[in-house]
């Protein structure tokens, strides 16, 4: 699935023009103000903002301070575009937390290079994280906000991790957000699902019980809130491409060879 940009601007021309240079790429949702972009953030997957500085109501100062600075989605990137051209502009721009800051008018093609590689960036951390067994879950966040969150997250998932009945909607309580805003939150930040960064935690867990070589498979599956063995070993293979034996022959391996 494309990546979701929001794009803010009362000039529709502008909000026109942008369409076309995007539309091929990326999922588009458009805004004239700052109202409207709230609404469409308070309800829709946002990958990454492009806003306006110059509009009536909320500016792009006000609206990029606002996305920063709450933890529904303080995670997502924020392009701000301007006529203002002026030090003191650029220096409020990145007071308000805005990733790149670009003056019009400006080439099609550098916005299209500094969105991918915003976006790039952000899927690497997300890769990066999944495919690291004793990563921690806050290498993902891209904020103070971000990373207290994930903490708070974490902490409960761990606290809880014996429970094989944990979900989303206890998740999102102990988070203080709506399922929806928990759901969206979660998946922007992880590109997994909140069960499966349930699963991922239970299954890092296990990992690292495994390596300290104190318990049987058996009782490491039920440690980390698996009913059944055998989805135990299934989800494992699934995350980290091989079977928890195959693993456990892999780490007494490396401590033969040293």
């Amino acid at each position: 699935m494309s990546e979701r940009i929001l794009i803010i601007d009362d000039n529709e021309d502008i909000l026109d023009f942008l369409s076309i240079v995007l539309s091929h790429t990326y999922k588009l949702h458009l805004a004239l103000n700052g109202e409207m972009a709230q609404n469409i953030l308070d309800n829709e997957m946002v990958d990454l903002i492009i806003s306006d500085i110059m509009m009536p109501g909320i500016d792009g100062f006000e609206l990029c301070e606002l996305v920063k600075s709450k933890v529904e989605y303080c995670h997502i990137p924020v392009i701000l575009l301007t006529s203002k051209n002026t030090y003191k502009a650029r220096i409020e721009g990145l007071e308000v937390g805005a990733d790149i800051y670009i003056e019009k008018p400006f080439s099609p093609e550098l916005l299209k290079l500094q969105i991918a590689n915003l976006l790039t960036n952000r899927s690497k951390i997300k890769t990066h994280f999944a495919s690291s067994p004793f990563e921690d879950v806050r290498v993902m966040a891209h904020s103070k906000t971000d990373e207290a969150f994930l903490k708070k997250l974490d902490e409960y998932i761990k606290k809880n991790i014996k429970d094989p009945d944990m979900d989303i909607d206890r998740l999102a309580e102990h988070m203080n957000m709506s399922r929806p805003t928990f759901y969206r939150k979660i998946s922007s930040l992880s590109s997994l699902s909140p069960k499966e960064l349930i699963d991922f935690t239970r299954l890092k867990n296990a990992a690292r019980l495994i390596a300290q070589n104190e318990f049987t498979l058996f009782e490491i599956a039920k440690m980390v809130g698996y009913r059944s063995q055998s989805r135990f070993n299934k989800n494992f293979q699934r995350y980290f491409n091989v079977p928890p034996l195959e693993y456990i022959n892999s780490l007494r391996k490396n401590i033969a060879d040293q």
